[in-house]
């Protein structure tokens, strides 16, 4: 909806002082602020100088856009002059004009959110200048423009000496602003620079500091693997002459003798198991460990896990559960991590239930990016002051379990530092009397430069994206969607299923901004009201910066107002609920056209 405020036409240098004026009256009528209306009577007033010294005549229109709050003040500035030869050395800051100094038209960008300028030599200029309306501004309707226009009735006499002492006062209000500011920043300097020196100091320390740290880390990760490696040969000398000595090989052995022998192997494994674990956390520290990722069936893995853990299984009172997946389930990941992740939630899981079951399962993610694995068991449970206690090195929680169910307390930290070595997380959910499931969340495809899926893994859910549509090989072509309901995310996942798009969510204007500060979406999707909050000041925000006005913006809302966004910058509309072909094909368009590349493989497929 567009409602004209005025027309004015500038034929003569008092027009100058006229625009200026009207500027400031309609700034006041729309609700701006003293400061706001100053500045859109400054852009206003500049303009029309360029308009009057170098076309000779021209126009400038007011109108308001917009259905819904914050609407926006649109000015118009127009002519038929010789056009303007260097745009881009002007918006640049460095041209010096003959007859000024060249910063009119730079001068009012800075001061208005958006300033679109349309020129060619010989056919004129016409410049557009947009400012939102303050948040708590009156709707402006039909009627209330015709109000407005009535009060800005015909300029009184001595119209250009009451702007001038209104531009003097406004001037030295501003002075004693700076003066003011300059004092402050006065001050400020001098306590910064007491402040830089106590800053330097301390920085010298800590870079000692933090040297010291260092060696001590690499200290600590190579006495870790030195002596996990020298353990390893007595210990195994003394499992090996303990199973020879229960074995009988040399002669029979006492009852007495037997009990004594197998308690030393049974604290040679214990021994050998802590020094395993302190050894692959050494390894991980240091940066050694290997990933080799290759794809793998979690129901086959399952399998294994079986045979591997029933010796285990002491007591007839506990049953290990493998819930196997109803469809096939492949990943592209280091399998053997994974299964040491899993034999930890499962070891611990046997050592503290008495009685009851312990359940595995593996399930894929709604989005179809992940499996999330869990390990749940009908246990003593964890309070939840100590869950996250147990993830940290050499760190146990008391139980009447602990004298049977002895451990090193490096089972559970090392998980969680293996899932985020795959890409992944361990948590935790439990409670006490009650038991405790354990989970990992890991990807589906272990992110790896120039690692692929198999055409098997990609019909298993994984996004089979050629190189020209996906080159960084991260799932596809990234599409940052800025919305706050959790139902609307899920629809537009399921539309991009089968397509080269993969959604990324971002529920708030501050989440969306880490994201991209993190990777450069090649579009977006944003909704209007985030938690009741509006959106449209990120958008004028989004398409005034050089950096990231190219990537397209395409809006979906509730309500209907898009010419105010379209103004704006917004490259489509749509009004919910969003049709998945027409979001689609528009998509598809704006990609290439912001791209300038060929159509994006696999072509776009509907949805099964």
């Amino acid at each position: 909806m567009s409602l004209r405020i005025l027309s004015l036409a500038i034929v003569a240098e008092v027009d100058v002082v006229a625009s200026r004026q009207r500027a400031r009256q309609i700034g006041a009528l729309c609700g701006f602020g003293g400061q706001d209306q100053t500045r859109i009577a400054t852009a206003v007033s500049e303009l029309a100088r360029n308009v009057y010294s170098y076309a000779g005549s021209g126009r400038i229109e007011f109108s308001v856009e917009g259905a819904t709050a914050p609407q926006l003040l649109v000015i118009r500035v127009e002519d038929q002059g010789p056009g303007i030869a260097d745009l881009p050395l002007v918006l640049s800051g460095r041209y010096q004009s003959s007859t000024g100094m060249g910063m009119g038209i730079l001068g009012a960008r800075r001061l208005m959110d958006q300033c679109d300028i349309e020129t060619a030599p010989g056919k004129g200029t016409v410049i557009l200048l947009k400012k939102l309306l303050p948040a708590d501004a009156p709707m402006l309707t039909a009627a209330a423009v015709g109000a407005l226009g009535a009060e800005l009735h015909a300029l009184p006499p001595g119209a250009a000496l009451s702007e001038m002492q209104q531009q003097n006062k406004e001037l030295l209000t501003t002075l004693a602003e700076l003066n003011v500011r300059q004092e402050e920043l006065l001050k400020l300097t001098r306590e910064l620079e007491d402040t830089n020196r106590g800053v330097v100091a301390l920085y010298a320390e800590l870079d000692q500091q933090a040297e010291h740290l260092r060696g001590a880390d690499e200290m600590k990760t190579r006495f870790l693997s030195n002596m996990s490696h020298e353990f390893r040969t007595p210990l195994n000398s003394i499992r090996a002459l303990s199973k020879l000595l229960l074995d009988r090989t040399d002669g029979e052995l006492g009852g007495e003798q037997e009990k004594q022998v197998g308690y030393i192997l049974k604290s040679a494994d214990s021994l050998a198991e802590l020094v395993d674990d302190l050894l692959d956390l050494a390894k991980i520290e240091a940066g050694k460990i290997d990933i080799r990722a290759e794809p793998f069936d979690v129901a086959d893995m399952f399998s294994a896990l079986r045979g591997m853990l029933r010796p285990l299984l002491v007591s007839a009172k506990v049953e290990l559960l493998f819930e196997m997946p109803a469809a096939p389930l492949l990943m592209l990941s280091d399998e053997g991590k994974v299964s040491q992740i899993l034999r930890n939630f499962i070891s611990n899981a046997l050592k503290f239930t008495e009685a009851g079951q312990v359940r595995v399962s593996a399930q894929l993610l709604p989005d179809g990016a992940g499996v999330r694995f869990a390990v749940q068991d009908s246990g003593i449970g964890i309070a939840a002051g100590d869950q996250q206690l147990i993830f940290e090195e050499f760190s146990q929680v008391p139980s009447h379990l602990q004298r049977s169910a002895k451990g090193t307390g490096l089972g559970l930290p090392l998980c969680r530092k293996l899932a985020a070595l795959l890409g992944g997380r361990v948590s935790l959910s439990s409670t006490p009397g009650q038991g405790s499931t354990f989970f990992a969340t890991l990807p589906l495809k272990l992110r790896q430069s120039g690692a692929g899926l198999p055409d098997s893994l990609a019909a298993a859910g994984g996004a089979d994206v050629s190189a020209a549509a996906n080159p960084a090989g991260d799932g596809g072509i990234p599409v940052l969607v800025v919305e706050d309901d959790r139902t609307a995310m899920l629809l537009y996942r399921s539309f991009f299923r089968n397509t080269p798009y993969r959604a990324v969510w971002a529920r708030s204007l501050w989440e969306a901004e880490q994201i991209w500060n993190s990777g450069a979406p090649a579009a977006i999707i944003l909704d209007l009201y985030l938690n009741g909050t509006d959106t449209w000041r990120w958008l004028t925000q989004t398409k005034n910066d050089e950096r990231r006005r190219h990537v397209p913006v395409i809006i979906a809302s509730e309500v209907a107002d898009r010419q105010k966004a379209y103004a704006l910058g917004a490259d489509a509309y749509f009004v919910k609920p969003v049709p998945r072909a027409e979001l689609l094909a528009q998509l598809n368009a704006l990609y290439l056209a912001a791209s300038g590349a060929g159509a994006p493989s696999p072509k776009l497929r509907e949805a099964p």
